[in-house]
């Protein structure tokens, strides 16, 4: 044999001895083991079906029923101002034009699928939910040129279905914020879910995101809700990759770097951070490392936004900071405020007291956001919706309530008394 040439014998001797390794790893190696070299020899990814165990998520209720915070007619006037009114004016069979996922998932997952409203100006639950599942009623928002050019909420995969997110226009701007609203609002796993081409169901839209789920995602946020709402008390799964996640895990995610890290301030890592634990209470989805961990974590939000509140109640961007967030005020508009004081208030109203500031700090945060919410005109509302849906959603739960449970009484209420009165 001359020098430089291999022989057919020693390649397929090389061959032979590849094969027996991958033999050998997976006949002796764990499920995961298993799955990786089957993935890593075959070049294909075999994506395994995880088991949901319930038809309808689970709901984590609120803890307090405190009128102190808010009244009946505060919570009644704030939510009057944060319902989605996203009809259009010109044509109330049609939604607004260019009327954004984002928007529509922030009023879903605040108001619930079952919501109903006397107005007719305001969208009910089921048509804000039909109008993120269904491929054909999100197009009727859009004009002639996009509903032919622009790509779909909803997009089918080779096996399953997805959420397209990110900044373009017409997505859901936070990858599984869509997942998460819906299960926030009550979505049924059998939910029809018509994309482009198919009819799918939002179990197909779970399975995708738990098989598909990285864990150097940016955002965590809402994966590690929804993915606890359906799945627990499972501990864990197994992605497309092969790779076993936890719940763990995605704690320990949402407490990484600075806590100004993430959404809006950092107050959304918080709130799910503050599931993860109220499911865990019923459920165990944390080991006692991990859960002490996050209490730790929680004490220690606790403990900067005891040091960060200002005087007439409001939170900062820069929270985080602590004592110096006073010393050294940053310029934050509005609506940044409104951010840091209706997000803090909302984990709040679901944490045990032991994570609480005086109950004075939480007094004078709810009085400086009902005055504010309630001062501002519906364009101001408009223009900032989703995060003056959370001060709905979060005042609400103060009075171990939610939004639709309380306006649909409200409004039954006060129609009567209005035709009592009526010559």
């Amino acid at each position: 044999m001359k020098s430089g040439h291999v022989s057919t014998t020693t390649i397929f001797g090389v061959q032979a001895v590849v094969v027996a390794a991958f033999a050998a790893s997976y006949a002796l190696g764990s499920s995961e083991t298993r799955r990786y070299v089957l993935n890593e020899a075959t070049g294909s990814s075999i994506a395994p079906r995880i088991a949901i165990p319930r038809e309808t998520p689970l709901i984590i209720e609120p803890l307090y029923d405190d009128p102190e915070v808010v009244s009946d007619e505060e919570l009644a006037a704030v939510l009057a101002k944060v319902q989605p009114r996203f009809w259009s004016k010109d044509d109330p069979t049609r939604p607004m034009a260019g009327l954004k996922p984002n928007y529509v998932e922030h009023a879903l997952r605040t108001w619930w699928i079952k919501a109903k409203f006397q107005d007719p100006q305001v969208m009910s639950g089921e048509t804000l939910k039909d109008y993120l599942v269904d491929h054909g009623k999100w197009l009727t928002s859009w004009g002639d040129w996009k509903r032919k050019h622009a790509a779909s909420l909803i997009q089918d995969t080779p096996d399953g279905v997805s959420i397209r997110w990110g900044k373009e226009e017409g997505t859901s701007v936070h990858h599984d914020h869509w997942l998460a609203c819906l299960t926030e609002a009550g979505i049924s796993l059998d939910e029809p879910v018509f994309t482009p081409n198919a009819r799918k169901s939002v179990a197909d839209v779970l399975q995708e995101a738990l098989r598909d789920f990285r864990l150097d995602e940016s955002e965590v946020e809402w994966s590690a809700m929804a993915f606890g709402f359906w799945i627990a008390p499972q501990r864990e799964w197994m992605t497309r990759s092969g790779r076993m996640l936890s719940f763990d895990m995605l704690a320990e995610r949402l407490m990484r770097g600075h806590m100004r890290f993430g959404v809006c301030s950092g107050t959304h890592r918080i709130y799910s951070l503050m599931v993860l634990i109220r499911l865990d209470d019923e459920h165990h989805i944390l080991s006692p490392e991990m859960r002490e961990q996050a209490m730790d974590h929680l004490r220690i939000t606790r403990d900067l936004i005891m040091a960060s509140q200002f005087e007439d109640g409001h939170w900062p961007s820069n929270w985080p900071d602590g004592a110096d967030a006073l010393s050294k005020p940053v310029e934050d508009p509005l609506y940044k405020k409104v951010i840091a004081t209706g997000h803090h208030l909302e984990w709040l109203a679901i944490a045990p007291k032991e994570l609480h500031p005086p109950h004075e700090m939480i007094l004078k945060a709810a009085d400086w956001v009902i005055k504010t919410t309630t001062e501002q005109t519906d364009k101001d509302i408009g223009e900032r919706y989703t995060f003056f849906s959370h001060v709905g959603n979060a005042l609400a739960l103060w009075r171990h309530t939610h939004p639709a449970d309380f306006w649909m009484k409200w409004e039954a209420d006060h129609s009567k008394l209005l035709d009592a009165v009526t010559p």
